[in-house]
């Protein structure tokens, strides 16, 4: 039985990518699935991404409706709702009675107190909190890095059963680092594996897995 973090491969656009990821060794695949976003596909390509036994899909949205996100999971197939906006703690609830699904919410911290806020705002309604890095110019997929050290000293702030998704600026040669330290339950990278924006490179995915998977190693066998 593996111990550590599950490797979450987001932002994919291509069937092909997808595949890749599978290849290397992806627990999971994420896709943007809101419209108007660089990385943003229809969630029927997302179903694509699919295959009996395969890595799950997290559809990835933003500010979507109760109706419209359960519309989109399910026409994409998706397992997961990563939510990457301001979603109410009752839209979580809405959610929650609308599908079997994990619920994801994503947060952008910027110190102490916006994390602390989060965690007590979202925790309850939420499967897993994603940690990103906070940019003006986009919500996620720009390779800013959310503050280790915060995560660091807030890390256990977290309660049991709510799983650390860890995100942001995240890439084969740092992710070994950032397990080590900060002990994620889930590494989740887009842009710090692509080529360009939206295409994937399978040596960087492979590298990837690999680098957090060897951490885990190490820790399980000192």
């Amino acid at each position: 039985m593996r111990s550590g973090p599950l490797v979450k491969i987001c932002g994919l656009v291509r069937a092909d990518d997808a595949r890749q990821a599978r290849a290397a060794g992806a627990d999971l695949v994420g896709a943007i699935l809101t419209e108007g976003f660089r990385r943003s596909i229809p969630p029927d390509t997302a179903r694509q991404f699919t295959e009996p036994g395969g890595p799950p899909l997290v559809a990835v949205l933003v500010n979507e409706s109760a109706g419209s996100a359960s519309a989109i999971a399910r026409t994409a197939g998706a397992s997961v709702l990563q939510l990457h906006g301001e979603e109410s703690p009752q839209r979580l609830a809405e959610l929650r009675g609308e599908g079997d699904w994990n619920l994801w919410k994503a947060l952008r911290p910027r110190s102490a107190d916006d994390l602390c806020r989060g965690i007590e705002r979202y925790a309850e309604g939420a499967d897993a909190l994603l940690l990103d890095g906070w940019s003006p110019k986009a919500r996620g997929g720009s390779g800013t890095r959310v503050s280790w050290k915060l995560v660091e000293e807030e890390r256990d702030g977290l309660p049991p059963g709510v799983l650390l998704i860890l995100a942001g600026g995240l890439t084969p040669e740092n992710v070994g680092e950032a397990v080590e330290r900060l002990k994620p339950d889930v590494v989740d990278v887009s842009s710090g594996v692509e080529a360009s924006v939206g295409r994937k490179d399978p040596g960087r995915m492979e590298r990837f897995v690999q680098a957090a998977r060897r951490v885990s190693t190490s820790q399980r066998s000192a």
